[in-house]
């Protein structure tokens, strides 16, 4: 099994060598060879936000891309035109698939739904700001903000079934490309499942990196799991204001 070559705009020195460690232990492990070619890993699969944005928590709510979402999508799409990309996976809501559909459409690659890719379900949360959420239900507030794994809002989605979910879809979609690159449009939350997958951090542990959006999230796949090669590329966005934080 040999993975198709990937050519990205940046990324750090010190994830490439995590990603070709994690190729070296594969290739130790198994009869199956993964190249490493002109010094950068050959990623098997790359992860991009939708873009949205509200003022309340989004969640499975279906809206539609604002204006500047609409634009970051085109910039998104038009930086990637020239990638190699076998297949354009979004998830069933309308904020993502019309994301990804000029995406599918700038590549030249098959889009197909996935509702494992969709955002988590925030439940009665929905729709309400942090303010409300905090002066209305404070003691889930406070679970949530604690990121206790086994909280969901009422009627919503437990942060480990959520994580779960998240994680199980994109090695799905993954494995079903061995040897050739995708792209995963998702959501923010999906987005940080993937990186503390990727990284080995607990759903408990606070963020500290970012998740904007239409952004340009990069992960390489192996069997063993992922492993992050680039994040938050947002170079794409510089004719457009500074690329908003989810």
């Amino acid at each position: 099994m040999a993975v198709a070559p990937v050519t990205f705009k940046t990324i750090n020195p010190a994830n490439a060598y995590l990603a070709r460690a994690a190729i070296e232990r594969y290739n130790a492990a198994t009869d199956a060879y993964i190249p490493w070619t002109g010094g950068e890993p050959n990623v098997t699969v790359g992860f991009y936000t939708s873009a949205a944005g509200t003022g309340g928590i989004t969640g499975l709510t279906d809206i539609p891309l604002n204006e500047r979402g609409r634009q970051q999508a085109a910039h998104l799409a038009r930086a990637l035109a020239d990638e190699t990309l076998h297949a354009v996976y979004t998830s069933d809501l309308q904020r993502a698939r019309d994301t990804a559909v000029a995406l599918a459409q700038a590549c030249g690659a098959p889009l197909r739904e996935d509702a494992g890719l969709r955002e988590r379900h925030f439940g009665h949360f929905e729709g309400a700001t942090f303010d409300e959420i905090a002066q209305r239900w404070p003691e889930d507030a406070l679970r949530w903000r604690q990121r206790d794994p086994h909280f969901g809002p009422t009627g919503g989605e437990a942060l480990q079934a959520f994580f779960d979910r998240s994680v199980a879809a994109a090695h799905r979609l993954a494995a079903a490309h061995a040897g050739e690159s995708i792209a995963l449009v998702a959501h923010g939350g999906v987005l940080d499942c993937l990186y503390r997958a990727a990284t080995r951090l607990e759903l408990q542990a606070p963020r500290t990196w970012q998740v904007g959006n239409a952004t340009v999230n990069r992960l390489l796949w192996t069997p063993e799991g992922f492993t992050l090669v680039g994040w938050n590329d947002t170079t794409h966005l510089d004719a457009l204001d500074d690329a908003t934080v989810l």
